[in-house]
């Protein structure tokens, strides 16, 4: 596969975000509504968080077994030490910029508009990883692979579109603008991701950016499900996030039996 048309496909794969983006802003819905909204999302963020982290340690996992084996201590050191310490800075990064902004010691929730960017933000990290996998795939000859990856990311990124939007039914209805720069961030990686795939191959890169995925995602997720509980409406939010997390499950199911 030609650099070019990685780039169209890996495009084309970061842009379906774009799809769930809209429901941003649906307006007029009952509190139930919005409480359904904003724990689906966050049921399609509790799956991503499973999915980055298990992405993430499979490498690791194959650099211990190495290890025991007794070739590639190092390796092991590395992939370990790569993954951790990106995990605590992703999160302990996010929660400590929050806090700046509201200022030390005070207890202020996240405006939805905050939400959506921080989460956008974790998934770009995400994406990106998805992008360098996309790009080595094509580089190294792997054509039908590529392909294959390029389908299911584009299938998943849809969905985190939706986890993007759907709190930002909770406040000020949204500009397209603000719609359109959050589609960016959150796609836009996979992308960038393609063409440093391309070039050149790096395990380590792909646990880094996996890890600070992961980091930001689960604040992003304490956050929906703080949003969530004002809302008093426990069997909803309950309900509604089962069925999100059961629906990216779904997605991931129907991915994984047709190869991806």
């Amino acid at each position: 596969m030609s650099f070019a048309q990685t780039v169209a496909l890996a495009a084309f794969a970061g842009g379906t975000i774009f799809l769930g983006l809209p429901v941003g802003r649906l307006r007029g819905l009952s509190p139930s509504a919005r409480a359904a909204l904003t724990t689906a999302a966050a049921g399609v963020v509790l799956f991503l968080i499973y999915d980055v982290l298990s992405q993430a340690i499979r490498p690791v996992n194959a650099a211990l077994e190495a290890a025991r084996a007794g070739s590639g201590v190092s390796d092991f050191a590395v992939d370990g030490a790569t993954l951790c310490g990106s995990v605590a800075f992703g999160l302990l990064s996010v929660t400590y910029l929050t806090q700046r902004m509201h200022g030390r010691g005070q207890k202020v929730a996240l405006t939805p508009r905050q939400v959506a960017i921080g989460t956008a933000t974790g998934l770009g990290l995400h994406n990106f990883s998805e992008g360098l996998a996309i790009g080595q795939s094509a580089a190294t000859g792997a054509t039908s692979l590529a392909l294959i990856l390029v389908i299911g990311f584009a299938l998943h990124n849809a969905t985190e579109g939706f986890a993007i939007g759907a709190p930002l039914g909770m406040g000020e209805r949204p500009s397209w603008g603000f719609l359109g720069l959050a589609g960016v961030v959150g796609g836009g990686p996979t992308f960038m991701g393609s063409l440093a795939g391309y070039v050149f191959v790096s395990p380590v890169l792909s646990i880094l950016f996996l890890g600070l995925a992961a980091g930001a995602l689960i604040f992003v997720f304490n956050e929906m499900m703080a949003a969530s509980r004002r809302f008093s409406l426990p069997m909803v939010t309950g309900l509604s996030l089962t069925i999100g997390l059961l629906v990216a499950f779904g997605t991931d199911f129907v991915l994984s039996a047709a190869g991806a």
